[in-house]
């Protein structure tokens, strides 16, 4: 996977191309898992290597402890794109704080802690800075939930992270949520996909198997992930 002498390779120009196209329609970053299935790559590393390499020749830049940290300098022909903000604008704008209300299990599902869903200490939360988040987004739909579990790790979710959710009740195929399972009583965090009136919860770890739900009405969607806040070692 060496880089090409003379510039760009295919893939570089079509994962540029898609991080233009993507911020345009939804005015934030994909994340690697996104970049993965437009490109038809199987692994987030070697999305990661190709990242890499575009911040190295100056196309993007990354930050490393958010998910969705990419920040398009340059499209493919080369053009800077001046409308971008650079990652030293992000930092100046207003931070918010989103509370944080308790824990999720990316791995088998667990029984709900009782501080899950229903209960915060207004004075606990995190900050983060507004443009990290989706510019439509109400800062009042947003909670904050510590990982517990690696079945996220592919998706760059790892054990001890902390996911910025957005409330909604329901999910889209391939979105990241989180999930009440009601009649176990339990929650976990998984890729959401409705198929042939069954609910899959996929997990982004290959040593795990999928959940297969038969009753989709069992599964009640909490939230869906819109920013992950690694925890550097």
């Amino acid at each position: 996977m060496a880089r090409r002498k003379n510039g760009l390779s295919p893939r570089h120009k079509k994962i540029l191309a898609f991080l233009e196209s993507y911020q345009q329609e939804k005015g934030y970053p994909p994340s690697i898992r996104e970049i993965c299935d437009y490109t038809e790559i199987s692994s987030t590393s070697v999305v990661n290597y190709y990242l890499n390499q575009l911040a190295e020749m100056g196309y993007i830049e990354r930050s490393s402890n958010v998910s969705r940290g990419i920040n398009l300098i340059k499209n493919a022909k080369g053009i800077r794109l001046q409308t971008v903000k650079s990652a030293a604008e992000r930092l100046l704008e207003p931070v918010i704080n989103i509370p944080l209300v308790g824990n999720i299990v990316a791995g088998e599902p667990m029984p709900v802690p009782p501080s899950d869903f229903s209960y915060y200490d207004p004075d606990s939360g995190v900050e983060i800075a507004r443009g990290l988040l989706p510019e439509n987004d109400s800062t009042e739909q947003l909670y904050a939930l510590r990982v517990f579990g690696d079945s996220m790790i592919d998706a760059m979710v790892n054990d001890g992270d902390i996911v910025v959710m957005k409330k909604v009740d329901q999910a889209r195929n391939g979105e990241m949520v989180a999930v009440w399972l009601s009649d176990r009583d339990e929650t976990t965090l998984k890729y959401f996909y409705l198929e042939n009136g069954k609910i899959r919860l996929q997990p982004a770890n290959p040593l795990m198997k999928p959940i297969i739900i038969e009753d989709p009405n069992i599964v009640e969607i909490q939230g869906k992930v819109v920013l992950v806040i690694r925890q550097l070692a």
